[in-house]
């Protein structure tokens, strides 16, 4: 695990110019999921959040983050979104859509973009936890209020821990 200070991704000058604290960290680019980023990082699976590109018929992309080891439940999810049918984005759309690499896609970095941005609830229990900083191989922690202060992100519960499926 490496704290950074160079090489900053316009999240991190986002948030320096918010005065929002946080730290930065980078890793492998070879390492994309949340589960592996967890212990190269040091923290706990369900600290690391994983960011998802959920396609509705209608409208924009959805952005959901739920916890690594968790996997996200449409079904719930289309339900509280108030939508008949959600699919997720493949790779190829996720990146097209985004603009970032799938492994570095961060709601941070794309707050003027128009998504609408869903939390897991059990984030509520969490002081902070780690996302993506908006380039693969880079994440950071922040505290979860003020993740939710800037992307204007909707609490949810569309999740359930793969170890329980």
């Amino acid at each position: 695990m490496s704290p950074i200070n160079h090489k900053k991704s316009n999240v991190l000058r986002l948030l320096e110019s918010r005065r929002i604290p946080y730290q930065a960290y980078t890793y492998s680019p070879d390492i994309r999921s949340a589960e592996e980023v967890a212990p190269a990082l040091g923290f706990s699976p369900h600290a690391v959040y994983k960011t998802l590109v959920v396609l509705s018929p209608r409208g924009k992309p959805l952005l959901v983050l739920i916890p690594g080891p968790y996997v996200l439940d449409l079904k719930r999810l289309a339900q509280a979104v108030g939508e008949k049918k959600l699919r997720m984005a493949t790779h190829r759309e996720a990146e097209e859509l985004t603009g970032l690499q799938v492994g570095g896609i961060s709601a941070l970095a794309l707050l003027d973009r128009g998504f609408q941005v869903y939390l897991d609830r059990a984030a509520k229990n969490l002081p902070a936890f780690v996302v993506s900083a908006g380039r693969r191989g880079m994440n950071l922690r922040l505290q979860v209020d003020d993740f939710v202060r800037l992307t204007k992100a909707h609490f949810i519960e569309a999740s359930v821990d793969r170890e329980n499926v």
